[in-house]
């Protein structure tokens, strides 16, 4: 690639990596709280995060879209109970639109690393293709943990000779009408793909490797009625999201922990799968050998009738390898086909950072995330100043909404960068002692949840450590967020008194 020989970009007091909904929305806080020498950093042509790439057919969120959206940005327009990725892109950008966002964006910009100078009270990013380094006073990185698509690991990948699609980069321009179709995998992307090719292809094969708990959803569309209320009434549509929340919040009592409440989670899913599937023995395959919520719940009423499709063939045995012409199982039948739909999932940075990271004296957060990550309340790293990360480790959340979690975190990560910012702080870094103290209480809580019950699952390292889950409701996540203590940190002034830029304060607790 050739290098940009461009001038050097004035100190930002905030750089954030990824202009998806993390990105998008801590923009739109810091904006709200004055703070505006801020630029996002987007490595492709357009906003949107995960919902920019995922466009398969029949993506869509298994999350209410009153819930999963912003409480500071409502939306009185969704269309139905559970929106489709098109228009949940169209609220990102609206919500760019409507904020003034798009001429902090700087779009064809990767990041390929950062290192922060101690003695400047700055990180100095490194953009790729690009000779200079962008300076800046704050870092948020968010950049999201579903960022980085990935292909299986399976031996002969490459040797085979026909059309390869992943899920979050599906080529539109392919047609699979009459073409012999494998789809590897059966969780969340799977089960709304697996639906829309049925109708299509000449035939599917479906090859699972373990069934997971499927649950129905029921998805009304929104009546003019509603929407005129939501756009008239105040606080109509803040009543309707708190309903979701709490609907969803009783959830955490069957899910994240293995309680009596599991079981009636575990007797829905069975009664879902009696109910759409007639066949004993394929019955028996699609059911989990698992406590439900150990592995991620599937919310879908398509998917088990379009196994059943006189096209659709449900495959269990292990795949051994890909050959030439498709995929060859473990008792040696070699399985052929025009197309392969890898529906595995993304490389999500459990062990290590999402890019190059070197913080004070030369650490690297790849090398100390090697056995798992782990921060600060999810938001912040001992040995990293001025640093910030959404949807951290630790922030997932197993029966609530991401952004839920998300919108706390852009709001403790904001309210930080302000006291920083107003009180000319040139160090602001968590104290090492209340990371380990928070990290050890979250590791023994998760002992007791479902996710740390003995099955294999993307939440946990290949040794079981669980760096992505939070252990507890989505109340005790948002409430630990409240406010910054600023006894967690260690502050440190600047050597010099920067131009100021009006902005308003922010407080914290001292």
């Amino acid at each position: 690639m050739t290098t940009q020989h461009t001038p050097p970009m004035a100190t930002l007091d905030v750089a954030i990596i990824g202009a998806g909904f993390a990105g998008i929305g801590t923009a739109i806080r810091l904006k709200s709280k004055g703070i505006t020498n801020v630029a996002i950093f987007e490595r492709s042509d357009r906003v949107g995060g995960t919902w920019r790439d995922n466009t398969y057919p029949g993506a869509a969120c298994d999350i209410p879209s009153r819930l999963y959206s912003y409480s500071f940005a409502p939306n009185p327009d969704w269309s139905q109970t559970y929106s489709g990725s098109g228009e949940i892109l169209g609220y990102i950008d609206r919500m760019v639109d409507d904020y003034g966002i798009l001429p902090s964006i700087r779009f064809s910009h990767n990041i390929i690393g950062m290192d922060f100078d101690e003695d400047a009270g700055l990180w100095r990013i490194r953009v790729e293709g690009h000779d200079s380094t962008i300076d800046a006073r704050t870092v948020v990185l968010a950049s999201g943990p579903l960022a980085n698509a990935s292909l299986p690991n399976i031996r002969g990948i490459e040797d085979y000779r026909g059309h390869k699609i992943h899920s979050a980069r599906w080529d539109h321009d392919y047609d699979f009408t009459g073409k012999k179709v494998a789809v590897v995998g059966t969780g969340a992307s799977a089960v709304q793909i697996i639906p829309e090719l049925v109708k299509q292809a000449a035939s599917v094969k479906v090859f699972q490797r373990t069934p997971g708990w499927v649950l129905p959803r029921v998805n009304h569309r929104t009546n003019a009625l509603s929407k005129q209320i939501y756009r008239q009434i105040p606080g109509a549509e803040s009543l309707a999201r708190q309903a979701w929340f709490w609907g969803h919040e009783s959830v955490a009592l069957g899910v994240v922990w293995d309680t009596p409440l599991t079981r009636v989670v575990e007797l829905v899913g069975k009664a879902h799968l009696r109910a759409q599937v007639n066949d004993p023995w394929l019955r028996r395959q699609l059911t989990p050998d698992f406590h439900a919520g150990c592995k991620r719940l599937l919310m879908s009423s398509d998917y088990y009738p379009a196994l059943q499709r006189d096209n659709c063939k449900l495959v269990t045995w292990p795949i051994a390898r890909i050959s030439e012409q498709g995929i060859r199982t473990v008792e040696g039948i070699e399985h052929q086909f025009d197309c392969i739909v890898f529906a595995t999932g993304f490389d999500v940075s459990k062990t290590g950072a999402p890019i190059p990271i070197t913080g004070r004296d030369g650490r690297v957060l790849d090398d100390e995330w090697k056995r798992g990550a782990y921060a600060f309340k999810s938001v912040a790293v001992s040995g990293y100043p001025n640093l910030f990360l959404t949807f951290g480790p630790n922030s997932g959340p197993g029966h609530s909404s991401a952004l839920v979690y998300m919108e706390a975190q852009i709001d403790y990560l904001t309210n930080a960068i302000g006291v920083l910012l107003d009180r000319n702080l040139r160090i602001l870094e968590v104290r090492r002692e209340r990371q380990d103290r928070y990290n050890e209480n979250i590791q023994r809580r998760l002992k007791a949840t479902t996710w740390n019950s003995g099955c294999k699952s993307w939440y946990l390292t290949e040794d079981g450590f669980n760096p992505s889950m939070f252990p507890g409701f989505a109340t005790q996540f948002v409430g630990q967020l409240k406010s910054v203590e600023l006894t967690d940190y260690t502050a440190i002034p600047a050597r010099r008194l920067p131009r100021q830029t009006k902005r308003a304060t922010v407080s914290a607790s001292n």
